[in-house]
């Protein structure tokens, strides 16, 4: 009899450790997309000051390439869209403390960010540029002569860090416009801009009084760019490449580049001569 009672109380105790064992898995469980799909909604961060990737139209709309890329997602998940806005630290902690599904700012997709993010399908392929003052080229004519120099930018981008290495001093803002970053090199306050060759080229042909260029041939980091995810949240991640590559596919992703880039940029561009530097 003891012996039945034994082996009773170790087959309960078995049934007990599974229950508290799927209980766990349970709460571990990736619930990202389940939970966008139950809310009908993907919360999004951005800038809404990074034209022309987020940025105001005319009539105070919310528009741009991330912006429009990440409206078409949600419209094929058959989800409503909503976005916050925040400078890029700030995206950075809304994803961390979940107050956002995913962050669409024209990232990198470097191996920094990858070790603290999951990082979407590329919708962008570009490089990096330096805007300078038209008169004098702000004195630059090649990467080290950045040394001295006051390059303009937000914190703790590959851009700045790439200056920085090069001894530049930076100078930083907090999710300023872009007339305001070229205002600023116009008038000598800083001396370049650092940042993606597209949105340079889009940002000066759009404010063409403004006496800065971007210094030819100086062109370094082939990139890539996309959406940000956190971390756990595979399941989110998964459904959003799949419609990425469904976009690319389809000629999607080209024709929204085109309408803001006036050029193919889900493609890798076809220049030669861009200097890799390690930013890492």
């Amino acid at each position: 009899m003891k012996k039945k009672v034994i082996v009773l109380l170790l087959l309960l105790g078995g049934v007990l450790t599974a229950c508290t064992n799927n209980e766990e898995n349970s709460a571990e469980e990736d619930n990202s997309w389940q939970n966008v799909e139950e809310e009908g909604k993907l919360t999004v961060a951005t800038s809404g000051t990074l034209y022309p990737s987020s940025f105001y139209n005319d009539d105070n709309e919310l528009v741009g390439y991330d912006v429009d890329v990440a409206k078409e997602v949600a419209d094929r998940l058959d989800v409503d869209i909503e976005f916050e806005e925040y400078n890029v630290d700030g995206q950075i902690s809304s994803l961390q403390n979940e107050n956002t599904d995913f962050a669409a700012n024209d990232f990198s997709l470097n191996s920094d960010r990858e070790e603290n993010f999951l990082l979407s399908s590329p919708i962008k392929y570009s490089f990096a540029s330096l805007i300078v003052r038209e008169e004098d080229d702000s004195g630059i004519a090649s990467l080290e002569d950045l040394e001295g120099k006051k390059a303009a930018g937000e914190p703790n981008t590959s851009y700045m860090r790439a200056a920085e290495q090069y001894g530049a001093e930076l100078v930083t803002y907090d999710n300023a416009t872009n007339e305001q970053y070229l205002t600023d090199v116009a008038n000598g306050r800083t001396d370049t801009v650092v940042n993606d060759y597209y949105l340079q080229k889009m940002t000066t042909e759009a404010l063409p009084d403004v006496p800065v260029k971007i210094l030819d041939d100086v062109y370094f980091n082939l990139d890539h760019n996309g959406f940000l995810f956190e971390k756990e949240h595979e399941t989110l991640h998964e459904k959003v490449n799949e419609v990425l590559a469904e976009m690319k596919d389809d000629g999607t992703l080209k024709e929204i580049s085109e309408e803001y880039f006036d050029a193919d940029v889900s493609e890798k561009p076809d220049v030669e001569n861009i200097e890799q530097v390690d930013v890492e």
